[in-house]
């Protein structure tokens, strides 16, 4: 099917008409008369105006269907209770109770195979060719189950330069947003053998096959509004479309909103984690986003005094492994193989790339935490420590001639390096 398309001129934003009309044209009453829809929505760690969606979606379509529910696509993260799904969608308890009261919602459970189905099985040699060589094995897809019960799956979600995928979106809400774990730790590690700096703001990357090729086994009508957001929460763009072509077309908006270009490295970043992130599983992205621009040897310095967990859901795994560069966790496979490979991912995108020397993990760069964590875990789990009343943010503004980068809000806006090294090349 062709895209639907509002894109807002540079610098610009969609105003609320264009975004009606988008939604009235890609959802004609008709077509939806009777049809069971599920929305299948981002939680609270992504920035996007997702209530706007919702709201214009239930008014155009929400009479003439059977049922439009919602489902969280949490991936791992904790399930959200009825008010944080309310907040989500920016209604208030009476508009809970009253307008949208038959409105189902629904948490993706990853870790409960009673809500999963396997819906097949990617061979092999298909693994062999889609990760470029780099694993041959058969993968199992499993699904929530819940799916099936619709007759369309609506995703409606933003694109983001991401660590794992290359940009974020389309059928990533499908995998890992509401699969089971088998398909979502085998491609974040993936993600990070090939590692951070070749992946992040690149298309078509080999996770992204590998999602995609996950994608076209649901076998339920699928489509997509593809989210292009600014940092004030407004949008840039929105498309519509099937998952693959609504997130195409948004990949290449991102790719010009998103990104932003410095001529030089850094030796010192503060980079610091939105509200959003409240663990450092999430609030890594403060890490990923701006590690292309860490020169070597330099400080990053994740800085989030509401911070208080490592992983709301795998804090005792990351304390048994610890943060580590893929080539440390690679060269001792033995030890870390049976780990969960997300979490493994996790470790070693925080960490970022590295070498091990003469039997000595060096990584490229140094990550600090000056969070609510304790000098003592930060140490335990093999990252820098700053205690968070020593830093004073503005001391570290206005300095970028000097090699310091203040990052007010970061985990979102990808940097790269005009010319950048051949680290940081796909």
């Amino acid at each position: 099917m062709s895209v639907l398309s509002q894109a807002a001129n540079p610098g610009q934003s969609l105003g609320d008409e264009n975004i009606s009309k988008l939604v009235g044209d890609a959802l004609p009453i008709e077509d939806y008369r009777g049809q069971k829809i599920l929305l299948i929505v981002p939680d609270h760690t992504r920035t996007a105006p997702v209530g706007l969606l919702f709201k214009n979606i239930h008014r155009q379509i929400g009479e003439a269907t059977a049922a439009l529910d919602v489902m969280i696509a949490l991936g791992t993260h904790p399930p959200m209770d009825e008010e944080a799904i309310c907040k989500r969608l920016e209604i208030s308890p009476e508009e809970r109770r009253e307008e949208y009261a038959e409105v189902q919602f629904h948490n993706h459970e990853w870790n409960n195979p009673n809500a999963l189905r396997e819906i097949g099985v990617i061979p092999a040699s298909d693994i062999a060719e889609l990760s470029g060589g780099r694993f041959e094995m058969e993968l199992p897809v499993t699904i929530n189950r819940r799916l099936f019960d619709y007759d369309q799956i609506i995703i409606v979600g933003p694109v983001f330069p991401h660590e794992v995928v290359g940009f974020s979106g389309g059928n990533k809400y499908l995998f890992p947003g509401v699969s089971g774990p088998e398909l979502l730790n085998f491609f974040h590690w993936l993600g990070a053998v090939i590692s951070n700096p070749k992946i992040i703001g690149h298309k078509w990357t080999a996770v992204r096959k590998v999602v995609d090729r996950a994608g076209g086994m649901v076998a339920v009508d699928k489509r997509c509004f593809a989210m292009v957001v600014r940092p004030d929460k407004s949008l840039a763009g929105l498309f519509f479309g099937t998952p693959e072509s609504a997130w195409d077309a948004a990949a290449d908006l991102s790719d010009k909103t998103h990104i932003v270009y410095k001529d030089r490295p850094f030796h010192t970043v503060l980079s610091c984690a939105p509200p959003m992130y409240d663990d450092i599983w999430v609030g890594g992205k403060c890490m990923y986003k701006l590690e292309p621009v860490l020169a070597d040897e330099g400080e990053l310095i994740i800085y989030g005094p509401h911070i208080n967990s490592i992983s709301h859901t795998h804090e005792a795994g990351i304390q048994e492994v610890g943060y580590h560069c893929s080539s440390w966790l690679l060269e001792h496979w033995e030890k870390y193989k049976n780990h969960p490979w997300g979490l493994l991912a996790h470790s070693s995108h925080v960490k970022g790339i590295g070498q091990v020397i003469e039997g000595t993990e060096k990584p490229r760069a140094n990550v600090t935490l000056a969070t609510g964590l304790s000098e003592e875990v930060c140490r335990q789990i093999n990252l820098g420590y700053r205690n968070p009343e020593s830093i004073n943010i503005e001391d570290y503004a206005d300095r970028e001639d000097e090699g310091v980068l203040l990052v007010r809000k970061a985990g979102e806006m990808l940097y790269r390096l005009s010319d950048p090294p051949t680290w940081a090349l796909p």
